[in-house]
């Protein structure tokens, strides 16, 4: 298992990850802001869905889920349809508007990454691309709270670096 300076440097570049996240959202359109783009990566990977499901891929409440939903379907890049099992639910689904605004975030983001990582090999971007796959499934079920033993001890609290400001 790692040492506490180990993970103590992990959080200072999950901090200095911010930095990539906000090159990343300067490339998206000004009329689709990241909150929308995730909506549209999610429909685009998983198909159609329920708004619940959605806000369950998403990690956030309903209330934050429908006003991405909402900005998206405004701008014609998704449809609400009911749901032939229950009316009272609705069914978001791409059109092929959103299809298309998928494509380009897709293409804009696969060249800053290109762009950037040029000095990367192969093995290195699949190395990376592992790990930060195998960190996420570490993380997929964020409700289940953390093991006691996960937790630093009183007396070491202070000392710890701040957590992560993005």
């Amino acid at each position: 298992m790692a040492g506490k300076a180990q993970y103590e440097d992990l959080v200072r570049q999950f901090s200095a990850f911010g930095a990539v996240k906000r090159e990343l959202g300067r490339i998206l359109p000004s009329d689709c802001p990241s909150g929308s783009a995730a909506v549209l990566t999610l429909l685009g990977r998983h198909g159609d869905m329920r708004m619940s499901k959605l806000a369950e891929l998403l990690a956030v409440d309903m209330s934050v889920t429908s006003r991405h939903v909402a900005h998206v379907v405004e701008r014609g890049w998704i449809e609400r349809s009911p749901d032939p099992a229950d009316k009272r639910s609705r069914i978001l689904r791409l059109t092929p508007e959103g299809a298309a605004q998928l494509d380009e975030l897709s293409e804009r983001t696969t060249q800053l990454l290109a762009h950037r990582l040029s000095d990367w090999t192969d093995d290195e971007v699949g190395q990376l691309t592992r790990l930060m796959a195998r960190l996420r499934a570490s993380f997929d079920d964020c409700r289940l709270p953390a093991p006691r033993s996960a937790a630093p001890p009183v007396a070491e609290q202070s000392t710890r670096t701040p957590a992560i400001t993005t």
